[in-house]
C-alpha cells in the first residue's frame, strides 16, 4: 500500500479526454461520474479547451486525471507543472512509462482518493532558453528533454556542449538530447543512454549517431547548467518534449537548467514499481513486431 499522505480529499477533480468526443470523453465521463458516487467532486473535459486551462490557472481544480498515452501526459504536464497540480494517468495508449493505472484498474483503485491512500512523486523539470545574438528567443519547460540538432538535411551538426561555463565538447553528430530522469526512459534511451532513477535531478546529455566524437553519455551533477552552441551546421533545429521543430541558426544556443518548477505525480503504487514496469514494457514492447 503507498503511505498516505494525510490529505483526505480533494476539492475538485478534473478529469481530462485528449479528444471532445468518442471513446475517451465516454471513459472521462464515466470516471468523473464514479468519483462523483465516492464523495468526490469531479468534471470531465477536452483537455485542450481554452476555458479549462482558465479554471486551472484560477485554482479551480487541485487533480488531474489524465486519459491517453505518456503522449497525453506529457501535455497534461506542462500544464500542470506550473500551477503544482498533482497529476494522475490512466492508460489508453500504448506506452505507460509516466502511467499510474491501466484501463482496466481504475474502479478498483481510484476510491482510495478519499482516503489519502496514495503518495506523491517529485519529477524534475528542464528549464530550456534559446538565445540568438544575445537576446532570448523562447523559453519552455521540458518534462523529457531537449534535442538539438539536424533538421531535413542528412548532415551531422557540430555543438559545443558548455558545461557551467567551461567547455565540456563538441560533438558531430545527428544531434544531442539533454534530458531528464523522467526524460532517460524516452528517446534518451532510444538513443543509447542510461536509465536514471525518476526522483534524480540529474540531465544526462546523449549524442545522436555521433561521427568521430564523443559517443557517450554523460550524466551532470545536480544543479548544472548546459549550454549547447551550434558551430556549424545548415537547417539544425530544437524541438522540447517532441513538439514542433524550432530553428537554430549558426551561432545560436541553448542554455538548460533544472528548472524551478516540478511535476507531482500521484502514486498508489510504491516507489520499486517503477523498474517492474520499465522492465514488462520492455519485455512486452506494443509497437515493435514479433518475430518467430
Amino acid at each position: 500500500m503507498a503511505k498516505k499522505t494525510g490529505k483526505k480529499t480533494f476539492q475538485h477533480i478534473a478529469v481530462l479526454s485528449r479528444s471532445r468526443a468518442g471513446e475517451p470523453m465516454e471513459l472521462a465521463k464515466q470516471i468523473a461520474a464514479f468519483l462523483s458516487e465516492s464523495k468526490l467532486k469531479a468534471s470531465a473535459s477536452y483537455m485542450h479547451e481554452e476555458s479549462l486551462r482558465q479554471q486551472l490557472q484560477a485554482g479551480n481544480f487541485d487533480l488531474v486525471v489524465a486519459l491517453g498515452g505518456d503522449g497525453t501526459m506529457l501535455r497534461a504536464g506542462h500544464f500542470c507543472a506550473p500551477l503544482g497540480i498533482p497529476l494522475l494517468g490512466i492508460n489508453q495508449g500504448h506506452f505507460g512509462f509516466l502511467i499510474e493505472l491501466e484501463e482496466n484498474e481504475w474502479r478498483g483503485v481510484l476510491p482510495r482518493l478519499a482516503t489519502g491512500d496514495f503518495r506523491y512523486e517529485e519529477r524534475m523539470l528542464i528549464h530550456v532558453e534559446h538565445w540568438r545574438d544575445g537576446k532570448k528567443q523562447d523559453e519552455w519547460e521540458a518534462l523529457n528533454e531537449a534535442l538539438v540538432g539536424r533538421g531535413s538535411l542528412a548532415r551531422p551538426v557540430h555543438l559545443a556542449a558548455i558545461l557551467d561555463g567551461r567547455p565540456l565538447t563538441t560533438y558531430v553528430a545527428d544531434g544531442l538530447i539533454i534530458a531528464s530522469a523522467t526524460g532517460s526512459t524516452a528517446y534518451a534511451l532510444a538513443a543509447g543512454g542510461p536509465i536514471l532513477p525518476p526522483q534524480m535531478r540529474n540531465m544526462v546529455l546523449v549524442p545522436v549517431a555521433p561521427h568521430l566524437s564523443m559517443d557517450r553519455a554523460i550524466v551532470v551533477d545536480e544543479g548544472s547548467n548546459i549550454r549547447v552552441e551550434l558551430k556549424r551546421g545548415e537547417d539544425a533545429v530544437l524541438s522540447v518534449d517532441g513538439q514542433q521543430s524550432i530553428e537554430v541558426k549558426l551561432g545560436d544556443w541553448v542554455d538548460l537548467r533544472a528548472s524551478q518548477y516540478s511535476l507531482r505525480f500521484l502514486r498508489f503504487q510504491e516507489p520499486g514499481y517503477f523498474y517492474q514496469r520499465l522492465l514488462s514494457i520492455m519485455d512486452n514492447n506494443p509497437s515493435a513486431e514479433m518475430v518467430d
